[in-house]
This record gives structure tokens, C-alpha cells and sequence, in this order.
């Protein structure tokens, strides 16, 4: 049975979409992870990928052209299938009975034959005037169900068009999500903590006083029956906290201590002190606002037994673990990586660079007042310049084709609580050391208070990882698809080395380039990594 393919929402601010340019043709066939088409946001143009299988049958959107989110976009189905009825809106409903993927088909068009199917089906309740649905929306291009992280809103509050109703936690970020419409907040899908798939039910809002019950308790995502477990399970749990709101604020109003596996509410200031102190999070209870810590609990707080970096009493010869729930960060690190590791083939091109020069570059350019760059600035910096050099090291693979791109997006990675993110500094090779730096420690701040943005994630051609200041100095790394290269940048070691036939007391760095064999030979690695030796090697050069 075909599939219906609708305009997603790529962006928390998104309410229409342009095709930028399709990847696949009609009669193309369609693999899950496939990129479709890229995507021109209200923020940015970014890589929209099937979940499906099957042939292109249909495109919607022709390049340039723009629709609503949730509007058609493409079919995909069996080869040869007839899909005239779809076109025609009159096969809608069977589409949604024998796939979950067109959850989002809008059967308002349909005729009445297949409307009376669908209630004998899915029965559903006429909203109330004035009464609106909020779903999980799609906060990322690879986002398929989000975890609530915070309500900042709660039952019975007044609510205008663009407050921020809840903080979501997606597969790349925290994000707070805003509510498009005005009124009373009337019902809560999802206590803080549980998560669902995108489209179900999040929230109703409406004129104060509305019984909504009846909405909540009724409501499903338009697919198949087999979806109606899911949606309804929620449903009898949260009914009644919604009638009784008063209890929910009064037990938010209390300090409380993050519980394992659960997202922990910081500030800046009390996140930077607690590091600096060596204090666990973890051992605190916030007195902020629900539950954030602030500067005055780090101040106050006292080790008691078994707090800080004593780890848990096992009992000798006694078997002891905890289940800790995989975040939305953790499935997406383990569905992307796996799928780069067992579909691009990669190999390694190791190299030792001499940073003598280096470091002195670098400590005479922190001499200039208010400038501080890194090492690991530099090396941006240079791989930026090599990357215009070698652009098929700054390329990305098709199936029917492979990319020169011919700007520069650098991805840093950046390390996590909940594991790994990767912003991008855009345009890397235009910008200045001091640029790069402060761009680089803004992201990778937003990065470890969830805050990065889709758009501050999304684009990027080459991504430098860097291990080096853990002390590591030589390991590899597996590509950040959809990027051909990915470098592994190790620490800089004092060492024995052979300088103009002495041995002499010198300071080298191992680097290591994992390439992608489908777009990077070996010799095309290796003459990029000669390029990015002269830029690391003398510094100054740079600065041409």
C-alpha cells in the first residue's frame, strides 16, 4: 500500500516548507535513511530523509515550490502502483489503516464512504469551539518522538500566542517549544519526563472552563487501529492530574534532587562553580525554580556519606547494576553511528605533526590584549583552508551522485552528559582565529546547556573531533555522516625527536583521518593531510 510523504516540520518555528531540490527522482527506489529532498526552513536548508521503503511514485512539491507543513509532499509505494485514488483523496483512509507513516493525511477531502469507514475505525469527538489540539511537534530533521523536560506552564494557566509552553528534550537538544495559539491551558498529554511520538497528543488549550475530557480520552493520531493502544494509554493516567492542578503546582513548588537518568536543571554560574569545586549534580537538591540549581546551593552544600565521587557499596561477591533509560540523544548517537560505520566504508590515515612552531605562535598571539585562541582553534582554522584545497575531502556521497561542496561548515564535537553533539562553525574558512574560537566556546556552551539550536547542528561538510585534552593521543574516530571525513585530533606530547641529524627535546600531536572510500581515495587523503601539515606546522601562514 502507498505511502504518504507530508511536509515535515523541521524547525519548532516552521509553517511551511520549500523544496529546495529533490535527491530522488519519481521511480527512484527509496531506501529508510534515504535523504528525499533538501528542505529550505525558516531557519535553514536542511536534509529531509525517508523513513520508508519502497519507489518514489509522486512528488508534490516541485523544486522552488512551497507548501504548509503536513501537506503532501511525495507517495512512495510498490513499483507500478496505482496511486490515481490517493491523488484524488478517495482511498485516504485505507492508506492510513495499513500504514503509520500517514499519520499526518488530512481526510477532510474525502468522500463520505470513506468518512463512515473511518469512524467505524477510529471514532473521534467534534472539538469544543475554540479548542485546539497541540501535538508533539517535530523539532529536528531525524526527530521522532520527544521527551518533555519541563512544563513551564501548567493546568489552568493563561496562555498567548508564542509563550513557551514546555522545554522538549529531541534527539539532538532541549528546546523550548512555543505555543502558536492563545487561551487557557486546559489538559496535559505527558507528565515532565514521559515522551511520545511526534504527532500525539501533547496539550489542549481553549477557552477557560472547557470540559475537554471527552477530546483527550478520544484522541488518535490518524493511522492505523493497531496505533490506538498507544494513544489511549496515557490517556486514563493523566486525566485525572489534569482536574486537580493545584496538587501539580504545590508538589512542583518544592525543592527536589535530580534522580538518576533524569535531565538536571542548572544555571550557568552553579554548572561552572559545581566543576570547579569537583561537586556531582547529582547530589544536590535545587531550590530554584522547579528544582533548578542555583549559585546558593553550591555554596551551601556539604559532602555527606557517600556523596561526591564515591561510587556506590557493593557488598564483596555480591552482582549489582542499575537500568538507566536511554535518553532521545543516546538512540539518535546509536541509530547514526551505526548506520555510518556499516554503510560507509572507512579507513585510516595516521600522521604526527611537529607543533614546536605552533605553540609559539600560539602563546605570541594570546600576547595581543583580550585574544585567547586554542590549539584546537587552529586546527579548524586549517582544516578550513585544506578543505578549499581538496574539496573532495569537503564532499558527500549519493547514490546517484557525490557532492563538491564548495563552502566550508566545520562540525566540532562537542562531549555531553548525554553523550555527543556536534555544532557547526559555518563558513569556517572565512572567518579569523579569534572568530573560530569565541563561535566554537558559544557552541559548545549552548551544547552542554541543550540549548543548541537545529540550524547550530545541521550542515555541516568536515567535523574535527578532539580528544587531546583528556590526555589521548592517538584514536580514530567513525564519520559524521552525511560528511566524507572526519578528523581525530590527539593530544600534544614532549618527546625525543630527530631534528637536522640531533635529537633534540621537541612537541608533536598525532592526527588521524577517517575517510569515507566511497568519495576519498587514499591518495587524495593523504595529499590533504600533507596541506593541513604546512598550515599546522607554520601557523603564520594563516593569516595570509
Amino acid at each position: 500500500m502507498a505511502i504518504v510523504v507530508n511536509m515535515p516540520r523541521l524547525s519548532d518555528t516552521m509553517e511551511e516548507g520549500t523544496v529546495a531540490s529533490w535527491l530522488k527522482k519519481v521511480g527512484d527506489k527509496v531506501e529508510e535513511g534515504d535523504i528525499l529532498a533538501e528542505i529550505e526552513t525558516d531557519k535553514a536548508t536542511m536534509e529531509f530523509e525517508s523513513f520508508n521503503e519502497g519507489t518514489l511514485l509522486h512528488i508534490g512539491v516541485q523544486e522552488g515550490e512551497t507548501t504548509k507543513v503536513d501537506e503532501l509532499l511525495a507517495i512512495i509505494g510498490e513499483e507500478g502502483e496505482d496511486i490515481s485514488a490517493i491523488l484524488s483523496g478517495g482511498v485516504a483512509s485505507a492508506t492510513a489503516e495499513t500504514n503509520e507513516d500517514v499519520s499526518d493525511v488530512d481526510f477532510t477531502e474525502a468522500t463520505p464512504a470513506v468518512e463512515e469507514k473511518q469512524e467505524e475505525t477510529a471514532p473521534t469527538q467534534e472539538l469544543p469551539e475554540g479548542v485546539v489540539v497541540v501535538t508533539m511537534p517535530r523539532l529536528s530533521d531525524t526527530m521522532e518522538e520527544g521527551t518533555v523536560a519541563l512544563w513551564i506552564k501548567k493546568v489552568g494557566d493563561a496562555v498567548e500566542e508564542g509563550d513557551i509552553l514546555a522545554e522538549i528534550e529531541t534527539d539532538k537538544a532541549t528546546m523550548e517549544f512555543e505555543s502558536f495559539q492563545s487561551g487557557t491551558l486546559l489538559h496535559i498529554g505527558l507528565d515532565e519526563g514521559e515522551s511520545a511520538k511526534v504527532d500525539e497528543l501533547l496539550a489542549i488549550i481553549g477557552p477557560a472552563g472547557t470540559d475537554v475530557s471527552g477530546v483527550a480520552a478520544n484522541f488518535k493520531v490518524a493511522a492505523a487501529p493497531a496505533e490506538a493502544p498507544k494513544a489511549e494509554a496515557p490517556k486514563a493516567v493523566d486525566a485525572p492530574k489534569a482536574e486537580d492542578p493545584k496538587a501539580e503546582t504545590k508538589k512542583e513548588s518544592k525543592p527536589k534532587k535530580p534522580v538518576k537518568g533524569e535531565r538536571v536543571f542548572v544555571s550557568p554560574l552553579a554548572k561552572k562553580m559545581a566543576e570547579e569545586k569537583g561537586i556531582n549534580l547529582a547530589h544536590i537538591t535545587g531550590t530554584g525554580e522547579n528544582g533548578r540549581i542555583v549559585k546558593f546551593d553550591i555554596e551551601n552544600f556539604v559532602p555527606g556519606s557517600g556523596a561526591g565521587a564515591v561510587g556506590k557499596y557493593v557488598p564483596t561477591g555480591q552482582e549489582d547494576f542499575e537500568d538507566v533509560p536511554n535518553s532521545q540523544m543516546r538512540k539518535a548517537i546509536a541509530r547514526s553511528l551505526t548506520k555510518s560505520k556499516f554503510s560507509a566504508p572507512h579507513y585510516y590515515l595516521a600522521v604526527e605533526f611537529d607543533m614546536d612552531n605552533a605553540i609559539a605562535f600560539r602563546k605570541q598571539f594570546n600576547s595581543i590584549p583580550d585574544t585567547k585562541i586554542s590549539f584546537n582553534d587552529m586546527v579548524v582554522k586549517a582544516c578550513a583552508l585544506a578543505l578549499k584545497e581538496h574539496p573532495q575531502v569537503n564532499s558527500q556521497w549519493f547514490d546517484d551522485k557525490m557532492r563538491l561542496n564548495n563552502h566550508v561548515h566545520i562540525g566540532v564535537a562537542v562531549a555531553v552528559p548525554d553523550g555527543l553533539v556536534v555544532p557547526v562553525v559555518r563558513f569556517a574558512n572565512e572567518q579569523s582565529l579569534p572568530q573560530i574560537g569565541a563561535e566554537v566556546k558559544e557552541l559548545a556552551g549552548k551544547a552542554r546547556n541543550k540549548k543548541l539550536t537545529p540550524d547550530e547542528m545541521s550542515g555541516s561538510t568536515f567535523t574535527v573531533s578532539n580528544l587531546g585534552m583528556f590526555g589521548i593521543d592517538y584514536f580514530t574516530s567513525i564519520i559524521n555522516q552525511p560528511n566524507s571525513a572526519i578528523l581525530s585530533v590527539g593530544a600534544i606530547v614532549q618527546k625525543p625527536v630527530v631534528k637536522e641529524g640531533e635529537i633534540v627535546v621537541g612537541n608533536t600531536m598525532k592526527l588521524t583521518l577517517a575517510c569515507d572510500h566511497r568519495t576519498v581515495d587514499g591518495a587524495t587523503g593523504a595529499q590533504f593531510l600533507q596541506t593541513l601539515k604546512g598550515y599546522i606546522e607554520n601557523p603564520v601562514t594563516m593569516l595570509v
